[in-house]
């Protein structure tokens, strides 16, 4: 073999090399990839089914109620127009309160209550994930245009 084919063998080896490490990497990022639903996308069923994801909004005001374990809490996490039921089995964060942002990553099951293997709560009174503030802001738009229309038909 000449020096020039070997040349071109070790070049084309590396070059299947760099392809399956990129396939491997772009494989494990897609696999860990979590997006983020309202609980409006999710009652209007454009959230994925059987995978995990994150929802947030709002802890709904008295909804929050505790098994008798001490471990499993039950709450519903609102954007002012839909709610969506929660149960997380852990510690919830020392920030967690009724009235207060939330976001909550876990699978949607099949009776429509999201079950949350992890929860977040806001770190401050100013902050919310910007998908949270936008999902509440298009959920209180929708609902004055809701409200708009049907005064105008009355």
């Amino acid at each position: 073999m000449k020096a020039r084919h070997r040349r071109f063998a070790w070049i084309g080896a590396g070059v299947v090399v760099l392809g399956a490490a990129a396939a491997l990497v772009l494989n494990a990022f897609q696999s860990n990839l979590v997006f983020f639903f309202s609980p409006t996308d999710i009652a209007e069923n454009r959230a994925p089914q059987g995978r995990p994801f994150r929802m947030g909004g709002l802890v709904e005001d008295k909804s929050l109620s505790r098994a008798g374990d001490g471990l499993t809490v039950r709450f519903n996490v609102t954007d002012t127009a839909k709610t969506i039921p929660v149960v997380y089995t852990g510690i919830l964060p020392d920030l967690f309160k009724e009235g207060k942002g939330v976001v909550a990553q876990g699978k949607l099951g099949p009776d429509g209550v999201f079950h949350a293997t992890e929860v977040l709560a806001k770190h401050d009174e100013n902050y919310m994930p910007p998908e949270a503030a936008a999902a509440l802001n298009q959920a209180s738009t929708r609902t004055a245009m809701d409200k708009a229309a049907k005064s105008l038909k009355q």
